[in-house]
């Protein structure tokens, strides 16, 4: 496990960058795609967005693409995460399991829903937590 290092960026910064990923997953999916490139940039969009509320806190991560040890590290250091934003953690396994072939099911378009509808539910509390944390 790498060292635990600053990381670069504002709170902003970390969730402009989980909105751009948000916005390729939100993409429709192009001849020759895969759900499952839409479904790591759904990932990566709730990934970034819990990043952006520990930049927010100061808090330290680790450099991870582990959803339920980033939200499970926010909630030992007391912030109220709701259950919705817990569930999201099933994400994780679009990071790299299901891009690559025979290692996980084809993700179909319901579950590409699914997992958009995720992504959203986490960006949206995590602006809203940022938001509340800052006034």
């Amino acid at each position: 496990m790498p060292p635990e290092r600053p990381a670069p960026g504002s709170a902003e910064d970390w969730l402009a960058r989980a909105k751009g990923d948000l916005a390729i997953a939100e993409a429709p999916l192009p001849d020759g795609a895969f759900y499952e490139d839409l479904c790591f940039h759904a990932q990566q969009a709730a990934e970034k967005s819990l990043k952006a509320v520990y930049q927010c806190q100061e808090w330290k991560f680790r450099y991870t693409h582990d959803l339920e040890e980033l939200i499970s590290g926010l909630l030992k250091m007391g912030l109220d995460v709701p259950p919705e934003v817990v569930e999201a953690d099933v994400l994780t396994s679009f990071a790299w399991e299901a891009r690559y072939p025979g290692v996980a099911e084809p993700v179909g378009k319901e579950e590409y829903l699914e997992a958009l509808y995720q992504a959203k539910t986490v960006l949206g509390w995590a602006e809203n937590e940022i938001h509340r944390l800052s006034a």
